[in-house]
C-alpha cells in the first residue's frame, strides 16, 4: 500500500492535536503505519497550525510536502485556501465554513476573500464544505468542531469500523467531555 497523506489545518485553539491524536490512533489500530507532525504556527495567537498525518505500511518521515495530501482537513475556510497547494491531484478538502479573520484583516491591512468555497471548486478541487461549527454548537459546544470533522472524515473511510472510531474517542478525549464527544461524532457522520 503507497503512503496516505492527511493535513489537518486550522486556527490555534481548535483542537486540531486532538483531532491528529485520534485519526492517529484509528489508523494504528488498523494495523498501519502512521507518523503524526505537529508543526505549530503561532497557535496561542490564533495562528495557523498544522499537523500531518502519514500512514501505510511504511512511513519514513512525518513530513507532507506540497502535491502530496490526499486529504485536507480544515478547520476554517481560509486555511484551506491557504494549503490548497499541498493538495494531491484528484485530492479532497472536507472544510468547515466558518470564518475567523487573520490579523491582517482585523487589523485592516487586507480583507477577508469572499465566494472561497466556490473558488476552490472551480478549480476542480473536490471540497467537502459545511457548517461543521453549527453542528458542534448543536451536540452542546463550539469547541467540539474537530470532533465533528472526525465524524465526517470517518465517512470516507468505509474500511475502518465504527468501533474502532468510538475506541479512540474513548482513548483520547477527558471522560467528562466524552457523551458530548460521542454526539458530535455522530453528528458529523450524518451531516450532509
Amino acid at each position: 500500500m503507497n503512503t496516505k497523506n492527511i493535513m489537518i489545518v486550522g486556527v490555534g485553539g481548535q483542537g486540531t492535536l486532538l483531532a491528529s491524536k485520534m485519526l492517529g490512533y484509528v489508523l494504528l489500530k488498523q494495523g498501519y503505519d502512521v507518523k503524526v507532525s505537529e508543526v505549530h504556527g503561532m497557535s496561542q495567537r490564533g495562528g495557523s497550525v498544522v499537523t500531518y498525518v502519514r500512514y501505510g505500511k511504511k512511513v519514513y518521515s512525518p513530513i507532507i510536502d506540497r502535491g502530496e495530501a490526499d486529504i485536507i482537513i480544515s478547520f476554517e475556510k481560509l486555511e484551506a485556501a491557504r494549503w490548497i497547494e499541498y493538495l494531491k491531484p484528484n485530492g479532497l478538502i472536507i472544510t468547515n465554513t466558518q470564518e475567523i479573520e487573520p490579523m491582517p484583516v482585523i487589523t485592516g491591512t487586507a480583507v477577508y476573500p469572499e465566494d472561497l468555497v466556490q473558488k476552490i471548486k472551480s478549480a476542480g478541487i473536490s471540497i467537502d464544505a459545511k457548517d461543521f461549527l453549527a453542528a458542534a454548537e448543536k451536540a452542546g459546544s463550539s469547541k467540539a468542531v474537530n470532533i465533528v470533522l472526525m465524524g465526517k472524515l470517518s465517512t470516507y473511510f468505509n474500511e475502518i469500523p465504527e468501533k474502532t472510531w468510538q475506541e479512540a474517542l474513548q482513548a483520547n478525549v477527558p471522560t467528562k467531555f466524552l457523551e458530548l464527544n460521542k454526539k458530535a461524532f455522530e453528528i458529523g457522520k450524518n451531516i450532509h
